[in-house]
């Protein structure tokens, strides 16, 4: 069956629905969006109309109207099945670099759909699946409203508290994030899984400076000095790589995936703090369960830098 778009008059508002077989009967899913569009209602849509976000009216199911990109075939996150990835061995033979410099401060962002903490100096990320080298932009994160799920990649259907990524672009070819950002080849990012456990000294200034961006739109400038790299697993020769999208709209398809095997630990109180966090700048909500689903792996294939060993015995 291919991909299915419909107008619920009755409530007013979009639905999409994807349903994704090899075949898709032949049909082009961005066409599919587009025709359908065209026939709906002309009536110019409010600002609010227009907006994306994680609610009932306005979450990911809703995105592929106003961004049809989110209904293309290669998008993320997805489930990361263990034993359906693929070991490369040039993985292992040409692992990650990252040549991060220290901020001498920093600037955080509550965007109202998550919390961001952009980049200044120059940090690059190169090896692995990577041909160029990538330039840290910014990092963010992703969680739930409770510290069993939040993540937005799940590994073998597991989810975990909370998801970080940090979103580099393709400096090699391209002068600026804003230029990279819809190239097939413009951003590497590196998922991070987040576990509640203990406090995590690393991220411990973030979680500070979140009293001083409690609404949407607030940003403060941090005036410590910051090591990205202090956020990075111990273990970063492990993981999972492949070719999908942003995970929020315009939810272009230009992010090579790096996805760690080993989780990192926040505690409890971090999490709370981003989950304190509000989606307006005057009252609003509170924002929790920032995160798209898992979506169709389609005929990617996951690789892997390590060998996964499967339990054959009976």
């Amino acid at each position: 069956m291919g991909s299915k778009t419909y107008y619920d008059s009755r409530q007013h508002r979009y639905k999409i629905r994807y349903l994704y077989d090899k075949e898709a009967e032949g049909k082009d899913v961005f066409k599919t969006v587009v025709d359908i569009g065209k026939s709906l209602p002309t009536k110019q849509p409010t600002q609010n109309a227009m907006s994306w976000g994680y609610a009932s009216t306005n979450g990911p199911h809703t995105w592929a109207v106003n961004f049809p990109q989110a209904a293309g075939h290669s998008q993320s996150p997805i489930n990361i099945c263990c034993a359906d990835s693929i070991f490369d061995s040039d993985l292992q033979s040409t692992p990650l670099t990252f040549n991060y410099n220290c901020e001498e401060s920093f600037e955080a962002v509550n965007t109202g759909e998550s919390f961001k903490v952009n980049i200044k100096n120059k940090s690059v990320l190169g090896g692995g699946p990577l041909s160029d080298e990538y330039r840290l932009e910014q990092f963010h994160l992703h969680w739930g409203n409770s510290d069993n799920h939040g993540s937005e990649h799940t590994i073998d259907g597991q989810t975990y508290a909370a998801e970080l990524h940090l979103v580099h672009y393709n400096c090699t070819k391209y002068t600026s994030f804003s230029e990279a950002v819809d190239k097939p080849d413009g951003l590497a990012v590196l998922g991070i899984m987040i576990q509640a456990g203990s406090e995590n000294e690393g991220f411990k200034d973030m979680v500070d400076t979140t009293r001083n961006v409690k609404t949407r739109g607030k940003t403060c400038q941090v005036l410590k000095s910051f090591d990205p790299a202090v956020l990075l697993p111990g273990n970063t020769k492990e993981f999972w790589t492949y070719k999908g999208s942003l995970t929020t709209p315009p939810c272009f398809e230009s992010v090579q995936w790096i996805v760690f095997r080993d989780p990192v630990q926040y505690s409890s109180k971090q999490l709370q703090a981003l989950r304190s966090l509000l989606n307006a700048e005057e009252g609003g909500d509170c924002i929790i369960d920032n995160y798209r689903p898992p979506m169709p792996i389609g005929s990617r294939k996951v690789r892997a830098s390590f060998e996964v060993l499967i339990n054959t015995k009976m």
